[in-house]
């Protein structure tokens, strides 16, 4: 597959949506947990969000309970969680495995394209990003610790690219 928009994913209602809803718009995919030291993240996703959403960017948030049981919650559970505690209002999407036999085959695909450091496709921990072109391709992977403020300069480029 050569872009990100050949994958489906289900939706946090559990609606599937073709990933080819997002040609054209610039996106991040982070995995996510709401029970992880870097949950806190979700409020700099959020700002992100607000900030550039009117350029054609959008972030998707794709829950995972591989690191530490730190996503034990149903979807509903979580969807409500970031509801009370960040007022997200970026999509959220259904509980998935990022590694693994099971992992979901839009990760396979980001793995394969914007491997880890030292080469290693294996998703490290909650809230790894990629940052996606407005034609689907993988432009870069950030760590868990990269902060969401620390991509407003990637994301503007992408926008203007």
């Amino acid at each position: 597959m050569s872009t990100i928009y050949e994958y489906s994913a289900i939706l946090n209602n559990g609606q599937e949506v073709s990933l080819e809803q997002y040609k054209g718009k610039v996106l991040l995919i982070v995995n996510t947990a709401s029970a992880c030291g870097f949950t806190p993240q979700y409020e700099g996703l959020q700002k992100l969000y607000e900030e550039y959403k009117g350029q054609g960017f959008e972030v998707l948030a794709f829950p995972c309970n591989q690191f530490n049981n730190q996503e034990k919650g149903s979807d509903e559970e979580i969807k409500d969680f970031c509801d009370l505690n960040f007022h997200i209002n970026f999509p959220l999407f259904k509980k998935i495995d990022v590694n693994g036999d099971d992992a979901h085959p839009l990760y396979q695909y980001l793995k394969s394209k914007a491997p880890g450091l030292l080469g290693s496709k294996a998703i490290k921990w909650n809230f790894t990003k990629f940052l996606i072109s407005k034609d689907g391709q993988v432009i870069t992977r950030f760590a868990t610790a990269t902060k969401p403020e620390a991509l407003a300069e990637p994301i503007k480029d992408a926008l203007n690219a």
